[in-house]
């Protein structure tokens, strides 16, 4: 599983209960702790624990900056300081969780303690002048199982964001000729997202191999796990070019500080090494390492974005939209040569030959079904989007290679949006919803969310806690 550290701020305004706001400080604590959250706090920067003056922010700044926390969290204990929350936000630049606990009845003189949803109202607006994009979870009780929800989203949220802002992409060789699709402005990609590629030429990946094969012995722990975990239907010295194949590209990755992989998948590979790629790209797709195929930049960068949504639960398969199934109205097949993870597979994947190649090396399993995320990270002329819908696993007619025929609400619209861009033929799914996740971190990254399904608003209302 993955681990995020929050900054725990929770603020308070002096005119409102101090001891109430004390109060819904500690009882906050204790729930992030119930929940097994990671977060410091600002216990040791005052007296009370709670932020509410500027010499205090610039400290816990300090501190937050030190204990490198990913997201912030702002729970307002009574109206909250608006103006010292703002500026905490805008020095730290990570994602920022609004929230605060239901206000009690006014007493029985009419006296009200906290007043935390008018707080709430007023932060929001200086947040918006400040130019600091922040997350908004409705008022509600911390025993609510909206609470719970929201917190782990936005966790998720910061691991998105985290991730995006620290991509680096392994790029084996150059994209095939025949796939324009697939090019992708480097440049751009770093100077306006901060994404870096590793180019290296087919030679030096080749040259790993060889290095990897004549050591042997992590090799041969690939072979043993392939034999122990797939149905082999390749010779074995094609099984063991695989498995050190396998091995080479996770040493490069290591070697390059890299999180993902794009690689040339043929043809120069099959001349010099004589086996496809798939079941490498599958082996290392299960570590938490994606390998997109066909040189797809763009891929890669949605798979890293689809593995921190989903925080480690399941992991992700790149696929391409190929045909419309020919019973249901809105089904349609995502199929690749064979380079899925095991783990989402139905049944036990063959080690075996693709479909339109001769050569050895590609894994073959329908994946399991249930509920999906499609999505795909994408652009063109300068302008980058998400794509970004759900789908359910059908049954369908059998097929080669890794494949899982879908279901989605309507096909005709989703490919509308693919056709027009600025998306290509393929995409990443994970097993899990997590559509109001990237939806939220889009905000957080300059990406435009795009979803191929009406359902904004029902994203909007789920985000903001309600059921």
């Amino acid at each position: 599983m993955v681990h995020m550290k929050l900054g725990f701020a929770p603020t308070r305004r002096s005119i409102f209960s101090a001891p109430d706001a004390l109060k819904y400080r500690g009882l906050i604590a204790d729930k992030l702790n119930e929940l097994n959250v990671d977060f410091v706090d600002i216990a040791d920067i005052n007296d009370e624990g709670l932020l509410y003056s500027d010499d205090d922010m610039i400290k816990i700044a300090e501190k937050f900056k030190a204990e490198k926390v990913d997201g912030l969290f702002l729970p307002h204990c009574n109206f909250g300081t608006e103006y010292v929350c703002a500026r905490l936000a805008k020095e730290l630049a990570v994602p920022v969780l609004l929230w605060g606990p239901l206000d009690e009845r006014p007493d029985e003189n009419g006296v009200r303690l906290r007043d935390t949803q008018c707080g709430l109202f007023a932060t929001g607006k200086v947040l918006r002048r400040f130019r600091v994009p922040f997350t908004y979870m409705t008022g509600c009780r911390l025993d609510d199982p909206v609470f719970e929800r929201g917190l782990k989203d936005f966790l998720a949220v910061c691991n998105v964001v985290k991730t995006f802002r620290h991509m680096r992409i392994l790029q084996i060789s150059t994209r095939p000729f025949d796939f324009w699709t697939t090019m992708c402005n480097e440049g751009e990609l770093l100077e306006k997202f901060n994404i870096q590629l590793s180019p290296i030429p087919m030679p030096e990946l080749v040259d790993a191999v060889k290095a990897v094969k004549a050591e042997g012995t992590e090799v041969q722990k690939v072979v043993a796990y392939c034999r122990a975990n797939m149905g082999i239907r390749i010779q074995d010295d094609a099984l063991f070019t695989v498995a050190a194949l396998k091995v080479a590209m996770k040493g490069l990755a290591k070697q390059y500080g890299c999180q993902a992989i794009a690689i040339q998948c043929w043809n120069q590979l099959q001349k010099e090494l004589g086996v496809m790629p798939c079941a490498a790209n599958a082996l290392l797709n299960d570590e938490g390492i994606p390998v997109v195929c066909e040189t797809d930049i763009h891929g890669a960068i949605t798979a890293l974005m689809v593995e921190a949504s989903a925080m480690g639960e399941t992991r992700s398969f790149f696929a391409d939209w190929t045909i419309r199934h020919p019973d249901i109205a809105n089904g349609e097949l995502l199929q690749h040569c064979g380079p899925w993870p095991i783990s989402v597979a139905k049944e036990r994947a063959k080690l075996t030959y693709p479909l339109a190649f001769e050569h050895p090396g590609s894994l073959a399993a329908e994946a399991r079904h249930g509920k999906i995320t499609l999505c795909r990270f994408d652009g063109d002329n300068g302008e980058y989007s998400l794509l970004l819908g759900g789908a359910k696993g059908v049954d369908g007619p059998k097929c080669m290679g890794t494949y899982l025929w879908i279901e989605v609400e309507n096909i005709k619209r989703l490919e509308e949006k693919i056709v027009t861009g600025p998306y290509i033929h393929h995409c990443v799914g994970v097993h899990k919803d997590v559509v109001p996740v990237l939806y939220e971190a889009c905000k957080y990254i300059g990406v435009k969310p795009d979803l191929y399904d009406p359902i904004e608003e029902n994203v909007k209302a789920y985000l903001r806690g309600e059921s």
